[in-house]
């Protein structure tokens, strides 16, 4: 069981060290929000991960990044696994700050 100020810590999310903004979500946050429905789930863009957080890294280090906090997110009624994927990473990629042209 999560206590309310426990922190969810992520797995290293390989797309740091690739050209995609943002792989797949892994199954982990769906159960956490069956399990969980009363939790809201906020998704973060963190702006500048690579130079924060290393590949290899555990504690951050200390350069200027922005994080972007969206709307909480919960599982829908009958909302499919691969639905609520779909909706998280997509409130997570609204998120993602726009590349001047």
């Amino acid at each position: 069981m999560l206590h309310p100020t426990q922190e969810l810590e992520p797995p290293e999310n390989p797309a740091r060290f690739t050209d995609e903004p943002l792989l797949p979500f892994k199954t982990g946050l769906y159960h956490l929000a069956k399990a969980r429905p009363k939790v809201d789930l906020v998704p973060v863009w963190i702006a500048n991960l690579n130079k924060v957080m290393p590949k290899g890294e555990v504690i951050p280090v200390p350069l200027i990044c922005t994080l972007t906090f969206g709307a909480p997110i919960h599982l829908l009624p009958e909302e499919t696994k691969e639905a609520f994927l779909s909706r998280a990473s997509a409130a997570l990629l609204e998120l993602r700050p726009q590349v001047p042209a």
